[in-house]
């Protein structure tokens, strides 16, 4: 899929590591699958990814982390 930010890349599948912040609590969760633009960076994640990435996200929160590094969970 041609990308929506930049305009002139190509998405492709990848791999990225997703950063999401919220009050004093960071989560950084590795190798999540992913269309990647090959000109930009930009990725997009589907729908059923998103909402497993969130869903780590959420526990972290719960356990009241201040900084969570994990890998997505396959």
């Amino acid at each position: 899929m041609k990308c929506v930010i930049c305009k002139t890349g190509e998405t492709a599948p990848g791999k990225v590591t997703v950063t999401l912040q919220r009050e004093k609590t960071t989560v950084l969760i590795k190798d999540v699958p992913a269309e990647v633009c090959d000109n930009c960076g930009e990725y997009y994640l589907s729908e059923e990814i998103s909402q497993r990435v969130l869903k780590q996200a959420e526990s972290a929160m719960t356990n009241h982390a201040e900084l969570e590094v994990l890998r997505f969970a396959a």
